[in-house]
C-alpha cells in the first residue's frame, strides 16, 4: 500500500509538472493576451494592458477590457481602430507609461488636451491645465521695456515741447538746472525735461525711420 501510494503520489506530481508552464502562461497573461495593438489614425502604437489599465475611469481602460458597451471595431491585422490624431497620442501613451508629461516644441498642449479629454484621463487632463495656465502667467508677465529721454529746453519752449509729445511719447519729469541766461531783455530759466516711450515688441536700438514728432524731440536732446 505504500509503495502504491507512493507511486500515485508521483505521478500526480508529474502530471501537474507537465500542465505548469501552460498554467502559468494562463494567470501571468504572457502571450498575445499580454499586448494591445492600436491604430491610432493609421499609425499604429503597441503597448500593454497594463499600460492602458493606468486610469479605470479611461476609454483606454474600457477598450482594453474589451467592455461590450464600447463600440469598438478592429482592422485586419487585429488593431484597435481609433480615429484621433497619431500626433497627440503619443504624449498621452508615455503619460500613462511612466506617469510623465513629456512634449517636443512643435507640439501644443491644447492639443494634448483635447486628446486627453477625448480619453478621460483625468489625471493628465489637470496636469496640462496647470501646464497651459502656468505658461499664460509667465507670457502675460513679461516686463514692459521703455526707452528714457532727457531733453534740455528753455522755459519758453515748454509748452512747445510738450504739444509735441506724440508717438507714444509721455512727459515723466521736470527739473529746474537751477541757472539762468539773458536772452535778449529777459531773463530764461532752463530745464530738464525727461521723457519715455514703451518699446512695444521691439528690440532696443532697432533702425527703424522715426517720425517727424519724434525727430523734434531727438532735435532738442541733442543740445545737451
Amino acid at each position: 500500500m505504500a509503495e502504491n501510494s507512493s507511486e500515485t503520489s508521483g505521478s500526480v506530481h508529474r502530471r501537474c509538472l507537465a500542465h505548469s508552464p501552460a498554467e502559468r502562461n494562463i494567470s501571468s497573461g504572457v502571450g498575445a493576451s499580454k499586448w494591445i495593438r492600436l491604430n491610432v489614425g493609421g499609425t499604429y502604437f503597441l503597448t500593454t494592458r497594463q499600460t492602458l489599465c493606468r486610469d479605470p475611469k479611461s476609454f483606454l481602460y474600457r477598450l482594453s477590457q474589451a467592455d461590450p458597451e464600447l463600440d469598438s471595431d478592429k482592422d485586419e491585422t487585429g488593431a484597435y481602430l481609433i480615429d484621433r490624431d497619431p500626433t497627440y497620442f503619443g504624449p498621452v501613451l508615455n503619460y500613462l507609461r511612466h506617469g510623465k508629461l513629456v512634449l517636443n516644441r512643435d507640439l501644443a498642449e491644447e492639443g494634448v488636451l483635447e486628446e486627453a479629454e477625448f480619453y478621460n484621463i483625468t489625471s493628465l487632463i489637470k496636469l496640462i491645465k496647470d501646464k497651459i495656465r502656468e505658461r499664460d502667467c509667465k507670457t502675460s508677465q513679461v516686463p514692459v521695456k521703455h526707452v528714457y529721454r532727457v531733453l534740455q529746453c528753455q522755459e519758453e519752449e515748454l509748452t512747445q515741447m510738450v504739444s509735441t509729445m506724440s508717438d507714444g511719447w509721455k512727459f515723466e519729469q521736470l527739473v529746474s538746472i537751477g541757472s539762468s541766461y539773458n536772452y535778449g531783455n529777459e531773463d530764461q530759466a532752463e530745464f530738464l525735461c525727461v521723457v519715455s516711450k514703451e518699446l512695444h515688441n521691439q528690440s532696443y536700438g532697432t533702425n527703424s525711420e522715426p517720425s517727424e514728432k519724434a525727430k523734434i524731440l531727438q532735435e532738442r536732446g541733442s543740445r545737451m
